[in-house]
C-alpha cells in the first residue's frame, strides 16, 4: 500500500513537471513566484507525508525567484552578485514526528493562544505595556474561529470540541519562551497562535523550534520574524517590509520627493519597522534626511520636532502606536509643520482619530488588508463579530480569525500530529481565502499578499490599492546573475 501511494504521488509530480516543459523537454522560464502557485491538493500532500520514522516526504520544496518581491533597485548588494541569497527556498523538516500516532484518549483538541492581554511593565516593550488592545482584539478573533468550528461539529475524526488555551504574553524578557514550554508540554496543545511584540515573538519561535510545534503569527509585522529559518513558523499578515516598499514607491516613484524624515518609536517595532524604508531610500539615491526616535508614551516631542524641522523634509513618516502618532501630529501642526504625514498601520484606529482631531484629515497609513472590498464572507464575519463584542473587528481580530482557521484546517486534515499539521501549512499551494483577503504563503511561509493605503477622509478610513492610486512599482524580476558578473557593477541599486 505504501509503495502504491508513493507511486501516485510521483505520478502527480511527473504530470506537474510535464505541464511546465516545452515539447523539446526543456523547462520553461517561469515568472517570479510561479513555483509557489503550483496546484498541490491536500490529498496528495497527506499521502506524501504518511511516512515511516526518519523518512522524509517525497515532495519538492517551494522556491521563490525573489525574496518578498523586492524591487531590484532597492535590493541589497544590487551592484554585485551575492555569493548566496537566503529565504528563497522552503525550510524542510526532516525529523521523525510524522510517524507518531494520535493519542488514544483525547477529551478536547487544544490550541494555544499567546498574546498581550494583561498590562505589565517591560524593557522589551518600551516600559509600560501598550499592546493590550491589540492582543485582546487578536484573542477575540481567534476565539470566534474556535467557537464556529465547534458549532460545526468540532474535530470531526473524534467528534470532540476544540479548546483554546489562553496565555498572556507579559512582555518580560524571556517570559514568552516559558509560555511556549507550558503550552507545548503541560497543556499539550497541537499548535499555537501568537504573538505581537517583535522581541517576544523571536524568543517564542525559537522555543517552538525546540518543542517542534507549529506556530501561526497574526500580529507581528517585524520583517525579521520570518527570517529565522525555523520550519515550524508561519505568518498570515503583511509585514513592514511590504508596507515599506509601498511607501517607497509612493514617496519617490509617484510623488518624486527628495527629502523624507522619519519619527519612530524607540522599541523594536519602530526600529525594525522603518529599516527597509531607510535602506530603500538610500539605494534609490534619496537617503532619509533625519531619523528621530522617541520614548513610547512620551508627552513632549519638541526635541525630535526641532531637529526634523531643521532638516526641512518634504514629508514625514511615523512608525509607532496610535496615541504617540496622534500626539506627534498635533505638536507638529502646532509648530507650523504642514508636510504630508504618513503612518504605520497601528495608527489606523479610532483612538488616533479622536486624539488627532482635525489634523487626522488626509493622513495616509500603510495597512495589511482592505476592509473596503466587497466580500460576502467579510461582511458576515463583521456581523458575527459585532454581535458578540459590540465593535468592528479591526485588522488584528480579522487576521487572528484567518490564522486560527488556517490552523483548524490543517488539524482537521492532518489529524493530531504536530509535524503533519506543519506540513500541510508548508506545502499548501493555493492562497487561503481569508476574511482579510487571499493569503498566499510563500517559500518561508510568510503572507505574500497585497498591502494597502488607508486614508482618513474626515468621516472614516478609506482603503486604496496600489492600482487605485496609480503607484508605479520597481522591477521585481530576478536579476540575470551571469550577465551581471560578466558586465561588472550595475549603476542601479545601492550598497547593502
Amino acid at each position: 500500500m505504501r509503495e502504491q501511494r508513493r507511486c501516485r504521488v510521483c505520478l502527480a509530480w511527473v504530470a506537474l513537471l510535464a505541464a511546465t516543459m516545452t515539447p523539446s523537454g526543456a523547462l520553461t522560464e517561469e515568472p517570479p513566484g510561479a513555483s509557489e502557485e503550483k496546484p498541490l491538493d491536500t490529498e496528495t500532500v497527506l499521502e506524501a507525508i504518511d511516512v515511516d520514522p526518519y523518512e522524509v516526504p517525497d515532495l519538492p520544496l517551494k522556491k521563490s525567484s525573489t525574496y518578498a518581491s523586492s524591487p531590484a533597485d532597492v535590493s541589497p548588494y544590487g551592484h554585485v552578485t551575492p555569493f548566496q541569497e537566503h529565504f528563497l527556498e522552503q525550510m524542510e523538516y526532516t525529523g521523525p514526528g510524522r510517524a507518531i500516532p494520535e493519542p488514544e484518549h483525547v477529551d478536547t483538541v487544544k490550541i494555544g493562544f499567546l498574546g498581550p492581554i494583561e498590562p505589565t511593565v517591560s524593557v522589551a516593550t518600551g516600559g509600560k505595556s501598550h499592546e493590550e488592545p491589540l492582543g485582546i482584539a487578536m484573542l477575540r478573533g481567534a476565539r470566534l474561529a474556535i467557537q464556529e468550528a465547534n458549532a460545526a461539529g468540532g474535530y470531526r475524526r473524534r467528534q470532540i470540541p476544540f479548546e483554546l488555551v489562553v496565555h498572556n504574553d507579559n512582555g518580560l524578557w524571556g517570559a514568552s519562551g516559558n509560555e511556549i514550554v507550558d503550552l507545548a508540554y503541560k497543556e499539550k496543545v497541537w499548535a499555537i497562535l501568537g504573538t505581537i511584540d517583535g522581541a517576544n515573538s523571536h524568543i517564542a519561535i525559537r522555543v517552538a523550534l525546540k518543542a517542534e510545534i507549529p506556530m501561526m503569527n497574526t500580529g507581528d509585522t517585524d520583517p525579521t520574524f520570518i527570517e529565522t529559518n525555523i520550519p515550524w513558523v508561519a505568518r498570515c499578515i503583511g509585514d513592514d517590509r511590504q508596507q515599506n516598499y509601498l511607501l517607497l514607491d509612493y514617496l519617490y516613484r509617484k510623488q518624486g520627493l527628495e527629502r523624507v524624515a522619519i519619527m519612530r518609536a524607540s522599541n523594536r517595532y519602530g526600529r525594525f519597522g522603518v529599516r527597509e524604508l531607510l535602506d530603500g531610500s538610500r539605494r534609490l539615491g534619496r537617503p532619509v534626511v533625519m531619523e528621530m526616535a522617541y520614548r513610547v508614551g512620551a508627552a513632549d516631542f519638541s526635541l525630535q520636532i526641532d531637529r526634523i524641522a531643521a532638516a526641512e523634509p518634504q514629508a514625514i513618516v511615523h512608525w509607532g502606536d496610535a496615541v504617540d502618532g496622534a500626539r506627534i501630529l498635533n505638536q507638529m501642526r502646532a509648530r507650523g509643520l504642514d508636510q504630508p504625514f504618513f503612518c504605520s498601520d497601528r495608527c489606523v484606529s479610532d483612538e488616533f482619530v479622536q486624539l488627532a482631531g482635525e489634523h487626522a484629515w488626509q493622513v495616509l497609513s500603510t495597512f495589511p488588508g482592505n476592509p473596503d472590498r466587497q466580500d460576502s464572507e467579510l461582511e458576515a464575519f463583521r456581523e458575527r463579530f459585532a454581535e458578540r463584542h459590540g465593535v468592528e473587528p479591526g485588522t488584528y481580530a480579522a487576521h487572528a480569525y484567518d490564522g486560527m482557521n488556517l490552523l483548524l484546517w490543517a488539524i482537521q486534515n492532518a489529524g493530531l500530529n504536530r509535524a503533519k499539521i506543519r506540513d500541510l501549512l508548508a506545502y499548501r499551494s493555493e492562497p487561503w481565502p481569508g476574511v482579510t483577503g487571499e493569503i498566499p504563503l510563500n517559500a518561508v511561509m510568510d503572507d505574500a499578499g497585497e498591502v494597502f493605503f488607508a486614508r482618513w477622509d474626515g468621516s472614516r478610513w478609506r482603503y486604496s490599492s496600489r492600482q487605485d492610486l496609480g503607484i508605479p512599482g520597481g522591477r521585481i524580476e530576478p536579476r540575470d546573475r551571469q550577465a551581471e558578473a560578466e558586465s561588472g557593477p550595475s549603476p542601479a541599486g545601492g550598497g547593502p
